[in-house]
């Protein structure tokens, strides 16, 4: 057991590092090859940070094969709401099925210990990223919530079915807010594992 988990460290390290070591067009040409989707046919949004999420993918690629390989599985259309394990501690989904929160009632945030995986399934909700460098910290982490919670003016766009986002612990995003004639949303968000 220890010479797996030291075998596991070391690849992790090597990972981490080979994405490090490669540039913006090396990290650009991997991303826009999808092969890291594993066949999964949805879309990720021009706003995914490239260099952030290579890091992650790169230092825990065995979670997010198994997260694209989940959504390749499943029909999201049809999946009742609720917690499905994809990998336990590591990579959990999260189905819901509601009307989506007003924007006074939704926080600009990042998470030190998961990234976010966020898919539309059904309707419409805007998404909010920000450069963490242009946050300013309102309340500080909380372990409890994994979240530290910010003020920042950031770019909204229209989340909807094909096209998923990444929020990697770099980027401080505002998700699933209610835009109108959208009433109830139907979205999954995964739970992948960062890299420490």
């Amino acid at each position: 057991m220890i010479l797996v988990s030291v075998i596991l460290t070391g690849f992790s390290c090597f990972a981490q590092s080979q994405a490090g070591t490669m540039t913006k067009k090396e990290v650009s040409k991997w991303y826009k090859s999808s092969e890291w989707l594993g066949g999964c046919q949805l879309k990720p949004h021009k706003s995914t940070n490239q260099q952030a999420f290579a890091k992650e993918y790169f230092g825990n690629k065995v979670f997010w094969d198994k997260t694209f390989a989940w959504l390749k599985a499943n029909d999201l259309n049809t999946l009742a709401p609720g917690r499905y394990v994809i990998d336990e501690g590591n990579v959990t989904a999260t189905v819901s099925e509601a009307p989506a929160p007003e924007m006074e009632k939704v926080k600009w945030e990042t998470h030190n210990n998961f990234n976010d995986l966020q898919y539309i399934i059904k309707g419409k909700a805007n998404m909010g990223v920000s450069p963490l460098s242009e946050a300013k910290v309102t309340e500080p982490y909380n372990s409890k919530t994994d979240a530290t919670f910010y003020e920042t003016e950031g770019k909204y766009y229209v989340g909807e079915s094909g096209t998923f986002y990444i929020f990697t612990p770099a980027d401080v995003h505002r998700p699933g807010i209610k835009i109108d004639g959208s009433d109830i949303v139907k979205k999954v968000v995964i739970k992948i594992r960062a890299v420490k």
